[in-house]
């Protein structure tokens, strides 16, 4: 048994729906997040501006001695992830691998949609893990890079009119393709999953990549020993780079309980490389 935390991170507050998957099935576990939102977002940035965010993101994470580190954020798992896992010891978990296997498991026709910002798209990383998992499926992929800056401001309401335009106009050309399930390939994405439901219709399955994750990483944990014994429920910390007011609002409607005296700003510049 190990009862380090489990540091998470992404470039904002779509970090929190792998904080709250994990929450619910591993109560037990100190969770320590960082929300670079004084940096967000980081899927329109180049290959070499996102592994150095990386690189500080992980590194101010490490300052806790974490078990584990999950890579909450879509485009640094298809960006950058194989690079940090060549430099840190710590086991560190992304979102590909098991959105890719839930995609495979569900899609009944091999048609699988795909949004994700800008970065994550040109990885081609979702693409080729399906491909392993489910050879000869066809992937629609579309990038979507107005999606996060939604969420980052609370506009991902159902009912929102700005939301739902964007929404509609991003999903049409997928939809159009008959997909019968679609990856949200962002972990802000799922905040949006009630329009974006609607406009894909009940036949299309959503795979929400911040909820597989979790589930991936408690079964790695669990199969590895390093799964907590502590009695209760373990101590939640956030930490973004920018002002915590509204994280701390956004962060609180979105999990349900008052976070805000659990917000501390902080230097991401003084961490890394």
């Amino acid at each position: 048994m190990d009862n380090r935390p489990i540091g998470v991170f992404d470039s904002g507050l779509g970090g929190l729906t792998a904080v709250r998957a994990l929450a619910r099935l591993m109560p037990e576990e100190e969770l320590v997040y960082f929300g670079d939102t004084g940096r967000v977002p980081y899927g329109g940035r180049s290959r070499e501006t996102i592994i150095r965010y990386a690189r500080q993101d992980v590194a101010f994470l490490s300052s806790f001695q974490p078990k584990a580190i999950v890579v909450a954020c879509g485009t640094v798992s298809t960006t950058a992830l194989e690079v940090l896992r060549g430099e840190w010891a710590v086991p560190l978990f992304g979102v590909v691998e098991p959105a890719a296997r839930a995609a495979a498991r569900l899609t009944r026709s091999g048609k699988v949609g795909l949004i994700g910002t800008q970065a994550t798209i040109r990885s081609g990383a979702y693409e080729r893990a399906l491909a392993v998992l489910r050879p000869g499926a066809q992937v629609v992929a579309r990038a979507c890079p107005l999606l996060v800056p939604l969420v980052e401001n609370g506009r991902y309401r159902p009912g929102d009119p700005v939301a739902e335009a964007v929404v509609a106009e991003y999903l049409a050309p997928i939809r159009e393709q008959e997909v019968d399930t679609l990856m949200l390939g962002c972990t802000h994405y799922p905040l949006l999953k009630p329009l974006i439901a609607r406009h894909m219709g009940p036949q299309v399955t959503l795979v929400d990549v911040g909820e597989q994750c979790a589930q991936w990483v408690a079964g790695q944990l669990t199969g590895r020993g390093l799964r907590s014994d502590r009695e209760g429920v373990g101590r939640h910390r956030y930490f973004v780079s920018d002002d915590t007011g509204d994280f701390a609002a956004l962060a609180s409607a979105f999990l349900g309980e008052d976070v805000g005296a659990q917000v501390e700003e902080i230097d991401i510049t003084a961490y890394g490389s």
